[in-house]
């Protein structure tokens, strides 16, 4: 089932761009299939059911709440988006299923990174020589800063921001192989930096001192190691970031309004929550009543937020709000206490200031990252050097 998994997660990827539906079709019904094989499998051996299943859990209940009540703006909007929340619930339950497996687990960490780090390489060669040409071939829409099959910036460096530590995990902890992880590890920021997102590129630098930090702190390589893998790991970045140059993301930084929109959307969707604030607008429905709160004219069609935490909560009230609130307090203990799923984190935190979520294909990332954390540790803590609780290596 895992090889499965993995090949619907990297279709879903390399087939983002696509303008048509039927790419998350084929996704979402592929994961609702190995879902179904999940629950006969769970029925037969039961399993304990972790925390997550039940904020995810809540919100496809919620979506279903408004769509058959009529608490919503547009039922059509709350169903889709019910489907999309169905769709992770989908992707963690499946997941979670599989990676009772430690063998399983470390195969699919491994198949994330390599698939990443090749969608990374292609994402930084094609954004300076493909004029914005998807593969060199299809036309995006954008002459500039489209990431391989990725149009969005931030939604590429997201993408990136969760497989990020596991190669830094490696390369830290990895005596053997550390020049290999790091080479990995420079590739993938040097790729966020081509992309020239502000926030990921912040997050991407704070996930390098942190898993750092973390595996130094837990004992899981001396001083010394941390030390001398991150001077290799500097020279590299510093090498693969000369070559793809840090100004288009510096000049961003600099910008005489780096908020400038996304303040305005926030305060429209703090007045939703403010007017709705229990039952919410309807899951999938800001755009249509945005126009009611709007304070800045944009001339253009405002989709999203740009927040996925003010969405859920506009649109789903305070008690989705709330529910994935915990499901984010839940993540931070496992994710820091296993090093490699502080990605996780990362990408809950960009949500902050802009929509990763808005996508089942880079949504699931996150939660099956979270299936990850969520899965049977082993009995024996492991030593420095060695491997993680969640079996990493």
């Amino acid at each position: 089932m895992h090889l499965v998994l993995a090949a619907l997660f990297f279709f879903a990827i390399l087939t983002l761009w696509v303008p048509a539906y039927w790419p998350v079709t084929v996704f979402q019904v592929g994961v609702f299939t190995l879902a179904a094989v999940a629950v006969v499998r769970a029925a037969r051996s039961p399993i304990r059911l972790p925390y997550p299943l039940f904020p995810l859990a809540f919100a496809v209940a919620w979506g279903l709440f408004q769509w058959t009540t009529g608490r919503t703006a547009y039922a059509f909007d709350t169903e889709n988006d019910t489907v999309q929340w169905a769709t992770l619930l989908a992707v963690f339950f499946t997941a979670y299923t599989i990676f009772q497996d430690q063998d399983a687990r470390r195969w699919f960490r491994s198949a994330m990174l390599w698939f990443s780090f090749l969608v990374a390489v292609l994402a930084t060669l094609q954004t300076f020589t493909s004029g914005g040409k998807i593969f060199w071939h299809f036309p995006s829409g954008y002459t500039d800063f489209v990431m391989g099959p990725i149009i969005s910036r931030n939604h590429y460096a997201a993408f990136i921001e969760v497989v990020l530590p596991i190669a830094l995990y490696k390369a830290l902890g990895r005596q053997g192989q550390s020049l290999l992880y790091s080479t990995i590890a420079a590739a993938l920021y040097a790729s966020v930096i081509a992309s020239a997102s502000r926030a990921g590129s912040i997050l991407a630098t704070a996930e390098i001192l942190v898993v750092a930090g973390l595996l130094w702190v837990r004992g899981r390589a001396t001083g010394r190691a941390v030390g001398l893998s991150l001077l290799r790991m500097a020279v590299l970045f510093g090498a693969f970031t000369a070559v793809v140059g840090w100004q288009r993301v510096w000049d961003r930084f600099w910008l005489p309004d780096p908020m400038a929109l996304r303040r305005e959307f926030a305060i429209s969707s703090l007045h939703m929550i403010s007017a709705h604030p229990w039952f919410g607008t309807g899951l999938g429905t800001w755009a249509t009543v945005y126009p009611r709160y709007a304070i800045v004219d944009v001339g253009v069609f405002a989709n999203r937020a740009h927040s996925d935490w003010l969405q859920w909560t506009a649109e789903g009230g305070i008690p989705l709000g709330l529910a994935l609130l915990t499901l984010f307090v839940w993540c931070l203990r496992r994710a820091f206490r296993s090093v490699w799923g502080v990605g996780a984190i990362a990408v809950f935190l960009h949500a902050a200031v802009d929509y990763p979520f808005s996508r089942p294909a880079l949504g699931s990332w996150v939660f099956v990252v979270i299936a990850m954390l969520a899965a049977p540790a082993r009995d024996k803590e492991p030593g420095p050097l060695d491997t993680d609780p969640h079996g990493s290596e």
